[in-house]
């Protein structure tokens, strides 16, 4: 069967997403709670985000960075579970070759920023903890201006290559995609040639980029428990701790399932096709669902002006 050349003419025009095979017959019923759960993130982190931007009081760095965590979800869930519910309700699942590469940098890339958005957040609690004095100093709304940009920017950058990689296949003339939507191997597995840089490229962004940050969020928790095992009482060491509480648990939803979904991507070959698709779109959905609520849960100060803002509304009926 013929190759498609390196020519933006020979490029497939159109890709098939199947949505998840071996189960088509419970597609509509895969997306009711797939969808509940999109409302649900999208509810919670608009929300969030309105409380934090509205509210003077929570200009502080550490919800300005919850402010940009919370963009995130609704940009990763948003740019996937669209498309994810018109493939299982409608059947839809034509899209095109430039609109699947959109896709595919934009999940890859976000990924990167919710890693280094969770790094940022690290160091926040770092800093409020250990250099309590200076905090407002050390972390103006200038260098949160700064880290935001940064972090951004590091995002794309490390994504980039990957759309110059696959462009450069030679693609079959096959244009059908077993999955719920565009990710690099994917893409990457109907080409007619050696992806092997594909392959190294796709492990080596997230040990270089995520697994530096989970290591550096890591060590700032280190240093922050050596510092509060320093302070003079058990009870302030406690409500010292209880400000990182969400943040570790966030940062145990984002990192643990991840790591295992690259494991099994990379090494898993006995594991059915469908599990693999199912827990990448549940890794797309879960953490903009939780995150909202762990924060509104776990923070005071969200938890009141939620209930401020709500009760105002009420009023206002």
């Amino acid at each position: 069967m013929p190759a498609f050349n390196i020519s933006d003419d020979s490029l497939p025009g159109t890709l098939i997403l199947t949505g998840i095979p071996g189960l088509e017959w419970a597609h509509v019923w895969i997306a009711i709670p797939f969808c509940a759960m999109y409302l649900v993130a999208l509810a919670g982190n608009a929300a969030l985000i309105l409380v934090i931007v509205t509210d003077s009081a929570l200009h502080a760095p550490m919800y300005l960075f919850l402010c940009l965590l919370s963009l995130t979800d609704l940009a990763l869930s948003s740019t996937t579970v669209p498309k994810i519910l018109a493939i299982l309700w409608l059947h839809a699942g034509e899209i095109s070759f430039g609109g699947c590469l959109a896709q595919m940098f934009c999940v890859h890339s976000i990924y990167a920023l919710e890693s280094s958005v969770l790094l940022a957040m690290a160091f926040d609690r770092y800093v409020a903890i250990c250099y309590p004095r200076r905090y407002t100093i050390i972390l103006s709304h200038g260098v949160i201006g700064k880290i935001g940009r940064v972090v951004v920017l590091r995002s794309f950058a490390t994504v980039c290559p990957i759309i110059f990689l696959v462009r450069c296949l030679p693609f079959f003339q096959t244009n059908i995609i077993a999955h719920t939507f565009c990710e690099h191997m994917g893409l990457a597995k109907l080409a007619y040639a050696d992806i092997t840089d594909n392959i190294w490229y796709g492990i080596s962004v997230p040990l270089l980029s995520v697994m530096l940050d989970m290591v550096t969020i890591v060590i700032s928790y280190r240093l922050i428990l050596q510092a509060v095992f320093r302070l003079p009482s058990h009870d302030v060491q406690m409500k010292t701790l209880s400000t990182c509480g969400s943040h570790v648990y966030v940062i145990l939803m984002f990192y643990l399932p991840g790591i295992f979904t690259v494991i099994t991507q990379h090494f898993g070959r006995k594991i059915p096709k469908r599990a693999h698709i199912l827990l990448a779109d549940l890794y797309v959905l879960v953490p903009p669902v939780m995150n909202p609520i762990i924060y509104g849960v776990k923070t005071k100060q969200i938890r009141e002006r939620v209930a401020l803002v709500f009760s105002s509304k009420r009023k206002c009926c």
